[in-house]
């Protein structure tokens, strides 16, 4: 049993505990059941339940969705044409956005899927310093699609590793607040005397 301030109350049973909490006008919270025995806490549920819920909003703030933007190419596609497509595939990527580039092939064209395969080829190449490929060029029925997703900076990389590091320093917290900080000696049996 734990009171509300983190103290330690010892082992009691479970009549008592609630009572604790009543003169306190607290509720009594089961942190760990498995526990030999159960470890109890006394505090405001309610309270917790709202702060817990203020966490997962403020996490969804900070959350970026990523969106797949596609591109699609003709076989026969113009150097100019190329480029502006291009251009767009650069800007989804700077917007931190996934960009999926599809050739489509209709009719005679399925038998030149090699031209397809070499423009997707040269878009990858051409792009390489600002994307990483998570699909390679790949034959669907008449389509033949690339995926491509936006290189992480150094800056990015660094954040997302501070922001583990954090969330693994919160998990330690918890796991040892919802712990006894303190172990509760067994009882202790009287020896007869011989």
């Amino acid at each position: 049993m734990i009171d509300d301030e983190g103290q330690l109350l010892g082992i009691m049973p479970p009549y008592e505990a609630l009572k604790k909490a009543r003169e306190k006008n607290l509720d009594l919270v089961e942190i760990s059941p498995a526990a030999q025995p159960p470890v109890c806490k006394i505090m405001d549920y309610g309270k917790y339940l709202y702060q817990q819920e203020k966490k997962e909003r403020e996490a969804k703030k900070h959350q970026k969705t990523i969106t797949v933007k596609e591109v699609k190419f003709r076989i026969n596609v113009d150097d100019h044409d190329y480029e502006t497509k291009k251009n767009h595939v650069l800007r989804f990527l700077d917007e931190g956005d996934k960009v999926k580039a599809t050739i489509f092939f209709r009719g005679r064209e399925m038998t030149r899927t090699g031209l397809g395969r070499q423009i997707l080829e040269r878009l990858i190449k051409d792009v390489e310093p600002h994307s990483i490929v998570e699909f390679r060029p790949r034959q669907e029925g008449n389509t033949l699609h690339a995926i491509l997703a936006p290189k992480k900076s150094d800056k990015e990389r660094e954040k997302e590793r501070q922001k583990e590091e954090r969330q693994k320093e919160e998990r330690q917290k918890a796991a040892a607040q919802s712990a006894p900080s303190q172990s509760v000696p067994p009882p202790q049996v009287a020896k007869p005397a011989s």
